[in-house]
């Protein structure tokens, strides 16, 4: 993909291992990213064992990103944590709340319109009952 983006290398790569690759992730690939590509950050992750790694490029090596209390990782390029949390990999604000998946969010911008839905109506009854026609205002 790096002809298609004028030359430029990937800024991070998150690799999920898995049983038939991991070796290659950890070793070769990963000194591909280290010295051709130049990557700054690479992390990655297997689904089945749980392990969790980054690196950050540092001069001419990678250097371990070193994990949070909560085996959290720190990624300078976006500006959020990596972390596992029931057994996925995530991401989270600097302040600690997780970042919401896209069917996450679309839950709770559910949630949060139900709720003001609810509220309006309870509003408009009010009115109705103090002889005011909401739908007049």
């Amino acid at each position: 993909m790096v002809w298609e983006k004028g030359g430029k290398y990937p800024d991070l790569i998150v690799e999920l291992l898995s049983e038939s690759t991991a070796k290659v992730d950890r070793g070769e690939k990963r000194e591909l990213y280290e010295r051709i590509f130049r990557t700054p950050e690479y992390f990655y992750f297997s689904p089945e064992t749980q392990e969790f790694m980054g690196w950050r490029l540092r001069g001419e090596q990678y250097e371990e990103i070193g994990p949070t209390e909560q085996g959290w990782r720190w990624s300078e390029v976006l500006g959020l944590y990596l972390g596992v949390h029931n057994r996925q990999l995530r991401y989270f604000f600097p302040h600690g709340e997780m970042v919401p998946t896209p069917e996450e969010a679309e839950k709770i911008e559910r949630q949060r319109a139900e709720q003001e839905r609810q509220r309006a109506e309870c509003l408009a009854q009010k009115l109705r009952e103090l002889g005011v026609d909401p739908d007049t205002l």
